[in-house]
């Protein structure tokens, strides 16, 4: 396996381990970034680190590929995706907006006519 590929589902290892430990009921749901490093090691073969086996709630000994299977399958029902900053855990404040970046003014002041 590559070793980007490697290192961006170690990412996603270490989010999910993040995810799952949020209690079910307060858990966003699974965020689409992961879609993508699941399915570069879709067909590996290699096993996992077993850490990362138990995380999953699979055997010691898995696959890259079960794993990726494990994770893709998260998203099957779900109807939702969260946005980044509601991740690990669902957003409870009422006020949103707070934490959203507002535009500022460019300076135009390098493209005088």
């Amino acid at each position: 396996m590559h070793q980007a590929a490697r290192l961006e589902f170690e990412r996603v290892m270490d989010e999910f381990a993040r995810w799952h430990a949020v209690p079910e009921h307060e858990r966003s749901p699974a965020p689409a970034w992961w879609w993508g490093p699941a399915m570069t090691v879709f067909d590996d073969h290699e096993p996992m680190r077993p850490a990362w086996c138990s995380e999953l709630g699979l055997s010691e000994g898995a696959s890259f590929a079960e794993g990726a299977r494990t994770i893709l399958a998260l998203f099957v029902e779900q109807t939702s995706l969260p946005e980044p900053r509601d991740f690990p855990s669902k957003t409870e404040s009422g006020d949103r907006n707070v934490r959203d970046l507002h535009p500022q003014p460019s300076d135009d002041s390098a493209f005088q006519p």
